[in-house]
């Protein structure tokens, strides 16, 4: 795959743009320059969540198919390919394509990127990593979820990051009840995290979802109080998606705009659901239909 001199990951070449049917209805904000997310609220009914647990369960289902496709030899712009056309079979629209310019229809993030990789001619090796980050868009809602996948024989050392930050995804989620704090969402996977040395990424955070792609409301993944101090409220809808490192948790922004990679070049990996918060806790709304989260 391209490397820069110092054998850090660079960007690849970009396939044109996949085309969409006109006859599934886009998000308001495709190929829109200045739009507003904010303000249009969390909290769900019922007939509301059932729409968003559907569209969510496209998205989990992209991400399980997407299993049998990532090996060595593959790019990630085959991934994208596949994303693109199981969302698409299924009416929905990839919500990432055309989102404040992005070009692609799935997040490829590999080894050392952290987030917003853009699929391209890269091509996995065996022993990379690659987080997909798939977000699903039908019946005016998004459901959003990513997972981070072994290429062919990895080293133990970043298994045990990948599993690890399932794990912390885990605890973050069982830590959203209706009364608390967002920040106990943040408290819980950054004291797992610590654990094992991993550095925590700060920057990029859980969002709302659902009417809107990013609502405005922040899931930390650190512990501060004193700054997120939102109330989680039953029915409330959000994404909990902390990304963890083998190293430091500075990042760069690759000169697209778009792709995050650690400031050190550690590997880093991520997982991501969409939940609701019930009375009695959580429900993951993007769980796997095949088990495979």
């Amino acid at each position: 795959m391209p490397k820069d001199s110092s054998g850090h990951l660079i960007g690849g070449l970009h396939t044109p743009r996949l085309a969409v049917p006109a006859s599934i209805p886009r998000p308001y904000y495709v190929d829109v320059k200045d739009f507003d997310e904010s303000g249009h609220g969390d909290l769900y009914n019922e007939e509301e969540i059932e729409r968003i647990r559907a569209v969510s369960q496209i998205a989990a289902e992209t991400l399980d198919i997407l299993t049998a496709e990532v090996r060595p030899g593959v790019t990630t712009d085959h991934l994208d390919r596949v994303a693109h056309e199981y969302m698409v079979d299924h009416g929905a629209y990839p919500s990432d394509l055309g989102y404040r310019g992005f070009p692609k229809s799935v997040c490829t993030s590999v080894n050392e990127v952290i987030c917003h990789g853009i699929p391209d001619n890269t091509v996995l090796e065996d022993g990379d990593i690659v987080n997909i980050d798939v977000t699903a868009f039908k019946d005016g809602m998004h459901g959003d979820t990513n997972r981070t996948y072994l290429v062919g024989d990895v080293r133990q050392e970043v298994r045990d990051l990948v599993d690890r930050t399932r794990e912390a995804t885990l605890r973050g989620i069982r830590a959203a009840r209706p009364g608390r704090q967002v920040s106990v969402i943040g408290r819980a996977i950054e004291s797992y995290a610590k654990r094992f040395g991993y550095g925590v990424i700060r920057e990029y955070t859980g969002h709302g979802v659902g009417r809107e792609f990013h609502s405005g409301l922040i899931i930390p993944h650190y512990d501060d109080p004193e700054r997120f101090t939102d109330v989680i409220e039953e029915n409330m809808v959000f994404t909990v998606e902390p990304m963890l490192t083998l190293g430091g948790a500075t990042w760069k922004t690759w000169p697209d705009d778009w792709t995050v990679a650690t400031a050190d070049g550690s590997w880093t990996a991520q997982f991501e659901h969409t939940i609701v918060v019930r009375a009695d806790g959580p429900e993951i709304l993007t769980a796997s239909p095949a088990g495979l989260d």
